[in-house]
């Protein structure tokens, strides 16, 4: 709804808005979405925007609002679950995210005869038992590691397992009980599996009684070998009970503590399931430029939980505005109770107040990294003698083996951090083989294109991987894109190669500029460059291996599956085909003069 002067009259929108829950969007002029929000009264809510004095971070919002949409729901909770969906969807500047979309690990017990235990990420829809989630693949690997001393139950693939004819070294080693070739009955290797689950649930005690019980019936038998075997499995197993119990807690509970500082964010989630600490995780989302505590809680809450299942409880240091309306969704969704709790007592409000402490430590690592990365790009503005210190960087480097599957990269960094989500490789085609400066070319105008085409920013400074002909190249198809104001820099090695003598290479100066080894300006190019050269080999390493596996006749027109078939069959393989005549391939059942032509040239060239 927008004014012919283009400015967006809240006075009149928010006549036409109901009392009604849903969700809103703002959206700036090129309809962009700036923020998505949910309401238990749609025109309550949306009001506040305008009719009362807001933070720096609305009031720039609110500043560019051209419309409003709104999606009217039935009930709060079905507004959370829109609103997180859109979120996800259109990553909206000014609402908190959390940048990290990893699934989180679990460990997963099969439902085969002779059970498989694994590290599992993903969908978890086979048969079997999923015990988590775990904070990371790390601690996965070190509790399977752990379990696989205590009770050697197989970690092994299911191609490997069903393929043995004699044990493998799990089994020398006292890791495995080789099922695989029979050398344990069904019955005993289903203890060792319910003795994993009493222990993952947190119910180890019950598998220290029974330990214990069987120790005194092989001492009583003079099986002292066998009695001090167990002895020492129920040791190792207490050992570890006190490592990873927490004392008073039998079931499922997170902890979450946010602390922000200086516009910036730390988010600390313990795991604690069936009694055990599974560690922590670290997140530092974006605020939003400037997001409140209770907000980021909520955020986080919802991005997090409503992907996943939901523990019994979730202590929070600030608790969410829409406590209600997220326990009541977060229980739908789980199929039980699920509260959020703000002030513990006893043992839980200590945990607590060591996620607050971490999360309030780790964020002031982060300001000090911040500082520092702000201090280089200082120094990096006075060396190029910019007006402004660059916010947003990219640059550009290529990769091939002697010409064969070019890739080039394009890395980006935000305030002097590597922002990866903006990274982009570009797999370049239709070139003369290791022509570097046409492979320049070819990316920068289908990066820059595209941001021209999209009307987004575009960078504060261009770094080019290369000598005086790389950022001709670049300076070419700028020119040519009618970009003219973007400050470009050319990264040479030096004498012999070395890091620490790069030759900085600016348009239209003759000599090389040379910064000192210890220069923080230098350190901060030689790190975006090394990041350039680190993403452009491995995207050109899993291109030129993918075409190595991948077959010349899959290439050509008019080859399926059964002329594929036929072909291989009559000369033996690929290598038979090879060195084969066009003459002897049209020989072949279905393959014309004319396709045999084509066989010839997708192995030879023509």
């Amino acid at each position: 709804m927008n004014n012919t002067d283009n400015t967006f009259d809240a006075k009149a929108f928010l006549k036409t808005l109901t009392h009604r829950p849903g969700v809103y969007r703002m959206l700036d002029k090129n309809g962009g979405v700036l923020y998505v929000g949910k309401a238990k009264n749609l025109v309550k809510r949306v009001s506040t925007y305008f009719t009362r004095a807001t933070n720096k971070r609305i009031a720039a919002m609110v500043a560019q609002i051209a419309d409003i949409a709104i999606t009217v729901t039935h009930t709060e909770s079905e507004a959370l679950l829109l609103e997180y969906n859109l979120i996800k969807t259109h990553q909206p500047r000014y609402n908190v995210l959390l940048r990290d979309d990893k699934s989180y690990p679990y460990l997963y017990l099969s439902a085969d005869q002779f059970p498989r235990l694994t590290l599992h990420r993903g969908s978890r829809h086979q048969k079997g038992q999923y015990f988590g989630p775990y904070p990371s693949s790390n601690a996965v690997r070190q509790t399977l590691r752990l379990l696989q001393k205590l009770f050697p139950v197989r970690q092994c693939e299911n191609s490997y397992y069903a393929n043995r004819s004699r044990p493998c070294l799990q089994y020398q080693i006292e890791r495995c009980t080789a099922p695989c070739v029979g050398f344990i009955s069904t019955e005993q290797y289903a203890q060792d599996v319910k003795d994993t689950k009493l222990f993952l649930q947190g119910k180890a005690s019950h598998v220290v009684e029974r330990w214990i019980h069987k120790m005194e019936t092989a001492s009583d038998a003079l099986e002292f070998e066998q009695a001090a075997k167990l002895r020492d499995q129920i040791n190792a197993l207490r050992s570890v009970q006190e490592k990873q119990y927490i004392n008073g807690e039998r079931g499922d509970l997170d902890i979450v503590a946010v602390a922000t500082k200086a516009g910036m964010a730390c988010l600390q989630i313990f795991f604690v399931r069936h009694g055990h600490n599974l560690g922590n995780k670290i997140l530092y989302p974006r605020t939003g430029e400037g997001a409140e505590s209770a907000e980021l809680i909520s955020a986080f809450i919802a991005q997090y939980y409503l992907a996943k299942a939901a523990p019994t409880e979730i202590l929070v240091n600030v608790l969410p505005e829409d406590q209600t309306a997220l326990e009541e969704t977060l229980s739908l969704q789980a199929e039980r109770k699920v509260r959020i709790k703000h002030k513990p007592r006893g043992e839980r409000a200590r945990w607590l107040t060591m996620a607050t402490t971490n999360a309030a430590m780790a964020l002031e690592a982060r300001l000090a990294s911040s500082t520092a990365n702000q201090q280089r790009l200082d120094a990096l503005r006075l060396a190029l003698d910019m007006d402004e210190s660059p916010n947003r960087m990219e640059c550009f480097d290529i990769s091939h083996t002697q010409g064969e599957e070019t890739v080039a990269s394009c890395v980006v960094f935000q305030q002097g951090e590597p922002y990866k989500s903006d990274y982009r490789r570009f797999n370049i085609k239709n070139i003369t083989g290791g022509d570097d400066y046409a492979a320049m070319r070819q990316a920068l105008q289908r990066r820059y294109q595209r941001l021209q085409n999209e009307g987004a920013k575009m960078p504060d400074l261009l770094l080019i991987d290369g000598g005086k002909g790389q950022l001709n190249a670049a300076q070419q198809i700028l020119a040519a894109l009618g970009i003219h104001d973007l400050p470009l820099l050319g990264v040479a090695k030096g004498p012999d190669r070395k890091p620490g003598m790069e030759m900085l290479i600016l348009p239209g100066q003759e000599r090389p500029l040379i910064l000192p080894n210890d220069s923080p300006a230098l350190h901060l190019i030689q790190h975006i460059r090394d990041e350039s050269h680190r993403f452009a080999i491995t995207g050109h390493r899993q291109r030129r291996g993918k075409a190595r596996k991948q077959s010349p006749l899959e290439d050509i027109a008019g080859i399926g599956a059964k002329r594929r078939q036929k072909l291989l069959k009559h000369f033996g393989g690929l290598q038979g085909l090879a060195r084969a005549g066009i003459e002897d391939i049209a020989k072949v059942d279905g393959i014309s003069n004319t396709l045999a032509q084509h066989i010839y040239v997708a192995f030879h060239g023509e």
